[in-house]
């Protein structure tokens, strides 16, 4: 009697298993990298469960056992690039920080296909209230946070004023950069970017300084 045959050996190899301790690293990874490069590919309209799974060679039932829809693998797919490529850098200096970091956000927003993957999410959320929650506790409310932290650090060094209103002013650093690639789809090239920096700590400056002393009176 010949070896029994596994589920699935009849329509050839089955590529990725997964476990009783939880889903196959190699089957969870092959759905990200297929669903991030559908969505460049034809936009988040064009991203099926179905197109997922038969570009990473998984079966419909195991993208649902580990996911509840494509939403769901699109923000595992960008979050498991964003978390590490949009880490606000530790330089030393102000200028050198938000300089690198405008420059690397531009880079993410504009190249990056898990950026394409945040203009995707983004664009539903203005359509889905739940979705936007979910976007902005999932990931935007803790990379604002980071944000935050690098500008603290300057304050607490000396080179942004104390007192500065940190929300409105990374408002008016980071914003720009969105706006131009989410609305206007203006350059945002390093010369562009690290002008908005030097904008910034103009603004600051004169934020900073002492209010003038009236003229005398008398």
């Amino acid at each position: 009697m010949g070896e029994s045959q596994l589920p699935g050996d009849a329509a050839g190899p089955v590529r990725h298993h997964g476990n009783r301790h939880g889903r196959s690293e190699d089957a969870r990874r092959a759905v990200i990298r297929a669903a991030d490069d559908l969505l460049v590919e034809r936009g988040f309209a064009g991203v099926t469960i179905e197109g997922i799974a038969a570009r990473a060679g998984v079966a419909k039932q195991t993208i649902y056992r580990w996911w509840g829809s494509k939403v769901d693998v699109l923000f595992d797919t960008f979050l498991e690039d964003a978390t590490e490529q949009l880490a606000p850098p530790d330089n030393g200096t102000v200028r050198s920080d938000l300089t690198a970091y405008l420059r690397q956000l531009a880079a993410f927003l504009t190249e990056d296909d898990a950026g394409a993957v945040l203009r995707a999410l983004v664009g539903q959320a203005q359509h889905d209230p739940g979705l936007a929650r979910t976007l902005r506790e999932s990931h935007l409310d803790q990379l604002r946070n980071r944000e935050l932290a690098m500008l603290d650090r300057a304050v607490g060094r000396g080179e942004l004023p104390a007192g500065l209103d940190l929300d409105e002013a990374l408002d008016r650093l980071v914003g720009p950069v969105y706006h131009r690639v989410l609305v206007t789809g203006g350059p945002v090239g390093p010369e562009v970017t690290d002008r908005f920096v030097d904008a910034f700590l103009a603004a600051c400056a004169a934020a900073g300084e002492p209010a003038p002393v009236p003229p005398d009176q008398g």
